[in-house]
Order: structure tokens, then C-alpha cells, then sequence
């Protein structure tokens, strides 16, 4: 069984914050390994400078691209290939950004299903979204950033058949905010899941880097 890794996103409402550099100076001994946040708004020399200390400290680096056009998705690949990214999450899949990142090395974890809206909204049966996603892994893609939170359907449902079908990493991304969803987390047992607004809301009460601390302890409890 793998242990589902926390992504902290130093991100609210979709948006990367002002301070994302200051508040991973002050988490950056925290128990996250993972590490991201969005295409917009911090210029791109920001971006450069705070993915270049994330991996100085050995950490994992992810830009999740929320953008609906190919145009906006290559951008962004674009942005994490001169940022120096890990893994580039997000994007409606296409052909063209799959080639970018394959020619690149950089690992590409698409969107599933039909998205609209910042923050975004997941809507589709899982049965079309696991069809979709086997299409992609034939193209060979990494894995896949699944809004398994923002679904309008049965979300638990969708993570957890999700996962078990479709045997490739998957991130669950968005609106993970309570124990009760980290144990739902565990249950669909994907390889990442990320938490941004949460920790800025103080849904786990205690400053940025004991929430971060108290969610990978949580998660390292057996089910």
C-alpha cells in the first residue's frame, strides 16, 4: 500500500499567494516533501527563484496550470519547463503539451473530465473519465490531477473508483479541508493529494507549518 504523499499548495481560491517565498521560508523544515503551486499571478522570476529554493532543500516541485485552451496549457508547461518543475499538473490534455513535456523530460499529470470555472468544477461519469485516462497513459502521459472535491457528483466514489481503476499515479487535488476527507484520502489511497486554501484558512488549527505537520502525521496513521 502507498502512503499518500501531502502536495502543499501555497495557493487560495486557485490563485498562487503574494507570500508564497516567505511562507515556505517559514515551513520549509516541515514534514512536506511535495511542493507547489499555480501559473498566476507571481512573475515569472519569482516563480524561478522560489522552485529553485524548493529543490535546493530537495524537495519535489509541482505547477498546477489551471487553463481550459492548449494555447494557456503549453504556456505553462512552458513556465514549469524554465522554472525548472518536477511534474506539471493540470491543463486540459493535449497532444501538443504532451510532446512539449515528453521532449522535455518533464512529467505530465492532466486534467479528466469536463472543467469549467476558477475555482474549477469536475463534472462527468467516471466510467468516461477512467476511459479518457487509459487514452492518455497510452500516450504516456505520468499520471493524472483528478478535482475529485470540486465533482458534482459522489465524490468519494469518484476518487476511490478512480484510483483503483486506472493504476497510474493520480493526485487528488482541491478542497481536501477536514480529518474527515484526509480518512477518505486514505481510503482512495492515490499517490498525492494536495492542500492549499485549508492551511490559509486554519482548518487544522495551528500555524502554516504545525497544520502541514499534524496532515503528514495524520496521513502516516494506518487507516
Amino acid at each position: 500500500m502507498n502512503t499518500p504523499e501531502l502536495i502543499v499548495m501555497l495557493t487560495y481560491n486557485d490563485s498562487t499567494v503574494e507570500n508564497a517565498a516567505q511562507i515556505f521560508e517559514e515551513c520549509k523544515n516541515s514534514k512536506a516533501k511535495f511542493w507547489g503551486f499555480k501559473e498566476k499571478p507571481l512573475p515569472l522570476a519569482e516563480m524561478k527563484e522560489l522552485y529553485a529554493k524548493m529543490k535546493s532543500l530537495g524537495k519535489t516541485t509541482f505547477l498546477e496550470v489551471v487553463a481550459y485552451t492548449e494555447e494557456e496549457g503549453l504556456a505553462g508547461a512552458k513556465t514549469a519547463l524554465d522554472c525548472g518543475c518536477d511534474i506539471l499538473m493540470g491543463t486540459i490534455f493535449s497532444d501538443k503539451i504532451n510532446q512539449f513535456c515528453q521532449e522535455n523530460n518533464l512529467k505530465y499529470m492532466p486534467f479528466v473530465g469536463q472543467i469549467t470555472g476558477r475555482p474549477s468544477v469536475l463534472e462527468g461519469s467516471l466510467e468516461d473519465m477512467v476511459a479518457e485516462a487509459k487514452e492518455y497513459l497510452a500516450k504516456g502521459v505520468y499520471g493524472f490531477d483528478l478535482l475529485g472535491y470540486r465533482y458534482t457528483g459522489d465524490a468519494v466514489a469518484l476518487n476511490k473508483g478512480f484510483v483503483e481503476q486506472v493504476g497510474a499515479p493520480v493526485c487528488l487535488a482541491g478542497s481536501i479541508d477536514s480529518y474527515q476527507r484526509l480518512d477518505e484520502v486514505k481510503d482512495a489511497n492515490p499517490w498525492t493529494f494536495t492542500i492549499g486554501s485549508a492551511f490559509f484558512d486554519n482548518q487544522f488549527d495551528g500555524s502554516f507549518a504545525e497544520q502541514i505537520d499534524k496532515v503528514c502525521d495524520y496521513i502516516q496513521q494506518s487507516s
